[in-house]
């Protein structure tokens, strides 16, 4: 599934989710890094 993540105050990251830890943060890969971060909302058109 791919989601974005915010990495820092002004860096958005988007990738493969791989793993999600308790504290609320998922990790996703992109190529062959991986990176940690705080999940963006889904927005939804009404």
């Amino acid at each position: 599934m791919l989601r974005t993540i915010c990495v820092g105050s002004c860096v958005s990251v988007q990738g493969v989710m791989v793993g999600q830890f308790s504290d609320g943060k998922i990790m996703v890969q992109v190529d062959d890094k991986t990176f940690v971060g705080i999940p963006v909302p889904a927005v939804r058109a009404s």
